[in-house]
């Protein structure tokens, strides 16, 4: 007899919804997690008094109600809006590219004067059939605009020269003739107060959790306990890298504090000249408006990536994307394994992409249960 109806590979988002939904259905779930915490990638840790984004910002965002309503079952979410700011060698733009950015870059006041200078620098540089990222760039919004806020920052996320990137990483660039400073343009947005690690607490209250636990290490033993099972690790892992190794980038976190109040005067602030190493600081006392005496700051370095490192960032070009239809091929074939999240799917997720993602999941697994 098998003890699990489910084992879930990974205590992250995908993962612990899945795990949530199945149990409350009645079904016995076994949950394993690598790292010494739940969370995966949103885990965030308390310091100093302040809820720190342990493995970078993450700011919920979308459209879908559904989604939204999903998660406000777990947590209450604050006004949060994320308004980036950048960095050039100690110039201060707004993000994403709106009136506010080409107020300071040229002084214009009128979104037509804008318009015609972003088309004016354009023409002036246009690449009739751009071979690399620098040259689509700046087919999109001329040469200021990247040279000051696009280009050092990609390099170093990169870690190659613009002109040996493709083209097509930027397929389009967000513009805005509007003075808004607000990133995204979904209808629901915030940060939950208190932080991503407690609504994986209540997702998984009440069911079996263990940590410092490698699936794959011991995938025989592990497999035997449970009728069924959620894998959300590294695809090409979990067939032994049978087709070859799939490319990613990674990041060093370095977290600091500050015996200060206000270190930055904003929650994310990118550096976008290649001089500076690390791609951008974050302040996390600002994403729940905190008041306490002392500040965290995070800088994050992106860095190449090897096995054993923690993979972030899909290089989803031609070669990678071509090794990974093999073994999604092969995913389709299996019956005792189910396969979800941005590693297993090699993509890269927002959140609420993740949140329906595992909800998807849910409704074709679970689905005869709930009818």
């Amino acid at each position: 007899m098998k003890k699990y109806d489910y084992l879930v590979v990974g205590a992250g988002i995908f993962g612990s919804i899945f795990a949530y939904e199945a149990h409350k259905l009645g079904k016995k779930v076994l949950v394993i997690d690598k790292r010494d915490h739940i969370g995966g990638n949103i885990y965030t840790k308390k310091i100093a008094d302040i809820n720190v984004h342990y493995y970078g910002a993450h700011i919920f965002h979308t459209s879908n109600k559904v989604v939204w309503d999903y998660m406000n079952q777990f947590t209450t979410f604050n006004h949060y809006i994320n308004a980036p700011i950048a960095n050039y060698k100690g110039e201060i733009y707004n993000l994403p590219f709106n009136m506010n950015t080409f107020n300071k870059l040229w002084g214009v006041i009128t979104p037509q004067e804008a318009f015609d200078k972003i088309e004016a620098q354009k023409k002036m540089f246009f690449t009739k059939e751009p071979k690399n990222l620098e040259e689509q760039a700046i087919n999109l919004v001329g040469p200021e605009i990247y040279e000051k806020l696009i280009k050092g920052y990609t390099e170093k996320q990169w870690g190659r020269s613009a002109t040996d990137l493709p083209a097509f990483i930027i397929r389009r660039l967000p513009v805005r003739f509007t003075y808004d400073n607000n990133y995204f343009n979904d209808i629901y947005q915030g940060i939950p107060i208190g932080g991503y690690t407690p609504i994986i607490e209540k997702m998984l209250d009440g069911i079996e959790v263990r940590l410092n636990t490698d699936y794959l290490k011991q995938k025989t033993e592990l497999d035997s306990l449970a009728h069924k099972v959620l894998y959300t690790g590294p695809i090409d892992a979990f067939y032994n890298y049978e087709f070859g190794v799939l490319g990613y980038r990674s990041l060093r976190f370095e977290h600091e504090i500050k015996d200060q109040m206000n270190y930055q005067g904003n929650a994310v602030v990118n550096y976008t000249d290649k001089e500076v190493p690390y791609t951008r600081i974050i302040e996390h006392k600002h994403f729940e408006f905190g008041k306490q005496n002392q500040t965290v700051i995070t800088k994050e370095y992106p860095e190449k990536w090897v096995l054993g490192k923690e993979m972030y960032y899909p290089i989803n070009d031609e070669v990678n994307n071509e090794i990974f239809k093999q073994y999604k091929e092969l995913t389709t074939k299996e019956t005792k394994y189910l396969f979800g999240g941005r590693l297993a799917e090699y993509t890269y997720y927002d959140m609420h992409a993740v949140v329906a993602s595992a909800l998807s999941l849910v409704k074709k697994e679970l689905k005869d249960i709930n009818e």
